[in-house]
Parts: structure tokens; sequence; C-alpha cells
């Protein structure tokens, strides 16, 4: 039974160990202030810049999955039992700049520097997850992966160069033997103050008898508590080492999606079923808000600007709630009570979602638009397209038989004090012929379901407009 309360992680092939750490400092503190690390830099201090860029390295059967995440807003102590990466561990010993070092001197991809630390990272991470396995980096790919890393000096062209130039120099292997070796010795931490329960059980038995301690699954909203509002919690319940919430589940009707598994990982399990939301998965945040936030804690989380709330209640799907004493199952929009209120118990926890797979609906005439297959489309309004919050955020699912709407469902964020689900505007739709007078109607019922309010994002009036517009 392990008995030490100190954080400890391989970096750079060795061992680190940190005793002592208060459960709300954040690992960019600990990085810059104990370990001199200062070559990951602090700049918005809310996972929104991704100049405070590290990677993340966790066991994956045989192999080792890389993650970069924003340091930032990320709680020290959640790193426990995984291996390290920052920009000052790139470079071999005689000097020799890592291939993702190399190409943005090649590329000219940096000028200021005060971000260059967070997208070599970020460079890194890619190389680590696509290169060495022989994939090629494409330019789509390379933007769709930099997205939470902000520059304003360069401009992306010469980074998205170095992003595709990296295959081009000899190539630098990570001994991930050994490293999965010194994962499997890594003994897990043991602090009173920052439980993370490694299975189900006792992560129900911690929520019972620590029914006060803060829930954290990710960090990257309670991370800006601690950033932006100096809050200090007495207690942490850490959920993403559960390893029964670490999995996608796939039955006959529905996936099951646990509640520590990554926006990123959930993201694509709903896109595999649903190629048409890969772009609104990708506009969600950024790639490394995405690999370290949770879909189980954006919903517990409740924000009612929250982009995966809305698309979940237009796909029908349910959460489950866990304790000792049992569980329990609900609709999505059923989990709300008022602004980031919900029905959860002292002792229960937010364990899976269950979100329906496409639905057929055979036809009775068996013709035309007779197979009744599931249209799903969801928009976000924000300010700047990558890496934003909505301002109004609209997802509908669809199912037409012969033409006419046999089941519809809309869920709306941005409306309302709740993620919020459009039932008025779905009962003028369901059982009329699709045509575009149906759309023109619905559009109006839409702009009127809600009163939504306004602020720094948008107006009232504009939402209201925009609802209608994404209806139409």
């Amino acid at each position: 039974m392990p008995t030490s309360s100190a954080i400890r992680f391989i970096r750079r092939g060795q061992q680190v160990s940190l005793g002592n750490v208060p459960p709300e400092r954040t690992l960019l503190e600990v990085l810059r202030e104990d370990l001199g690390a200062t070559g990951t830099k602090e700049g918005c201090g809310e996972g929104d810049c991704g100049a405070c860029t590290v990677v993340l390295g966790e066991a994956d059967g045989s192999r080792v999955r890389y993650r970069a995440i924003n340091s930032c807003i990320r709680l020290a102590h959640s790193i426990d039992g995984m291996v390290l990466w920052t920009v000052e561990d790139l470079a071999a010993e005689g000097g020799t700049l890592h291939p993702a070092q190399q190409a943005m001197v090649q590329c000219h991809g940096s000028q200021c520097g005060f971000c260059t630390p967070g997208f070599v990272m970020s460079l890194f991470g890619m190389y680590q997850s696509h290169t060495c396995h022989g994939e090629a980096i494409t330019r789509e790919l390379a933007q769709e992966e930099l997205s939470g890393n902000l520059c304003r000096c360069t401009g992306y062209r010469p980074i998205l160069d170095a992003a595709q130039q990296m295959s081009q120099y000899p190539r630098v292997d990570v001994d991930e033997k050994k490293l999965l070796a010194q994962l499997k010795a890594l003994k897990p931490s043991v602090d009173p103050a920052y439980l993370a329960p490694r299975t189900l059980a006792d992560l129900l038995a911690a929520r019972a008898a620590h029914p006060a301690a803060q829930i954290v699954a990710g960090c990257t909203d309670v991370g800006l508590w601690v950033t932006k509002m100096h809050m200090q919690f007495a207690q942490v319940l850490d959920v993403t080492q559960v390893r029964e919430l670490k999995r996608i589940e796939r039955y006959k009707h529905h996936i099951a999606i646990g509640a520590a598994v990554s926006l990123n990982d959930a993201f694509a399990a709903l896109v595999a079923d649903r190629p048409q939301l890969k772009t609104f998965a990708n506009r969600f945040a950024g790639l490394p808000v995405r690999q370290s936030g949770t879909l189980g804690g954006n919903v517990a989380n409740g924000s009612p600007i929250g982009d995966s709330m809305p698309l979940l209640i237009a796909l029908g799907a349910n959460i489950v709630l866990m304790s000792q004493r049992g569980h329990r199952e609900m609709p999505v929009e059923a989990f709300y009570t008022g602004y980031r209120k919900n029905v959860l118990a002292s002792d229960e926890v937010l364990a899976w979602i269950k979100v329906p797979l496409p639905a057929l609906t055979p036809s009775p005439s068996g013709g035309g638009l007779g197979w009744g297959q599931e249209l799903v489309r969801a928009y976000k309004i924000s300010k700047r397209y990558d890496d934003d919050i909505s301002a109004i955020c609209l997802a509908i699912s669809m199912t037409l038989v012969d033409g006419v709407v046999d089941r519809i469902s809309i869920g709306a964020g941005g409306v309302a004090a709740t993620p919020a689900r459009a039932a008025k505007t779905e009962t003028a739709l369901r059982g009329q012929r699709w045509t575009a007078e149906a759309a023109a109607t619905a559009a109006e019922a839409l702009r009127y379901e809600f009163q939504p309010i306004s602020d720094m994002r948008a107006s009232a009036a504009y939402r209201s407009e925009v609802l209608g517009e994404s209806a139409s």
C-alpha cells in the first residue's frame, strides 16, 4: 500500500519527487518557482494563449500517449504518475536541437519569443503523436493542433511551415520502453488534501466521506478559480485517474462516455458516429484544453455557455449519477436547476454520459426520403473562430420520414441561466412537412422561446436574432 504524499513524475529520464505541495498549486507555479523551469511562460493564466504549454505522457497499453496541455490551469498534483516534458527538456545533451525546435529556427517561426516555448511544445506533442509513428503532418492537421497557441508577432504561416518540416530532420525517438518501465515503478501518491482514487468504488467512498472536497476533472474551469479568483481548497477530489471512468464503451443503441474521458477523446467518439460534427468539435477551445478537460467536467460544471451541453441535449443524451447508495439516470437538461446549480447530491458524482447512436427510422412507403436518417447540425457563434467561448450555441437533431419531421431535438446555449432545450420550437416542428415555410416558422418560434441577457459577448437582441438565423 503506497504511503508517500509526494508528487512523483518522470522528467529528463529521472524520477522527480515533490512534497508539501498545496492542493491548489498549479503545475506552472511548480515549474517556474520550485523547479526553476522558467522556459515555460506565464501568459493569460486561463488556458487561452498557450505560452505555458507542456507535454504529458501516460502509459497507454504498450505505448506512451502524449498530450500537450496548459500548465497554468492544471493542478500540480494531477500529473502524479506521469511523464513531463518542458521546453528545456527537448535538446540533446550536446545542444543539438530537437526537430520541433530546429524547424522553428529554419522557418523563422519566432519573433518576440514569448509564445515560442508553447508552440515548440505543441509541435513536440505533434511530433511524438504523429511523426514518430510515420504519419504525415498536413497543413490542416497543424492548424487544428496548434489552435490552442496564439501568436501576435510572426503570424502563423512560418509556424505551420515548421510543423510540416519537422519530419525532414533526422528522427529523434523517445525511449518508450524505458519510460513505460519507469511509469510502472512509480507508486501513486497518497495525500489527504488531494484525493485521486484509482477505482470507481474508491471514488464513491471518498465522495461519501468527503462531501465538501472540491471535485476536479481536468481543471480547465476550476483552474481559473485559482488563477483569477485566487481560491484555495482545503481538499480536492480528482476523478481523472478512475479506471472505469476513463473508458468509452459501445453498446447496441448508445455509447457510454466515462466522466474522466478527455474532451478530445469524447468528441472523437461522437465524430466517429456523426462525422458532420468534426468542425464543431475542433472549435471547442484549443487542443491543450480539450486534452486536459473532460466531457463529464464540462457537463457537471453547467456553464450556460458550455458548448457540449446543447449538443448532448440535441442528441438525446442521458447522464448517470452514482453514489454508494446506487445510481440514477436522467436527460442532460434535467440535471440543471439554475445558474451553475444542479441536482447532484453531496455524496454523488457524475459518472457517465450516454449518447444514443444515430437512428434509422423505416419508412411506411419505403422510398425517397423514407429512410429517416438522423440529420444533425451544430452552430457556434463567437468573436474568434478558434479557441473562443460561445456567444450562442445551437444544436439540432432531426429525423425525417417521407419528408415529415418525425423526431426533433434542439439544444441551446448562451440563452438562459442553464443549457436549455427548445421544447416549444420542437413542438411546433414535430409532425410538420420539412419545407422552407416550416423552417421560417421554427426560426420565429425560437427567437421568442428564450429571454437571453446582454453581456460582454453579445447583446440580448443579437442573441435572439442569431437563434432564429441558425434555425433557418
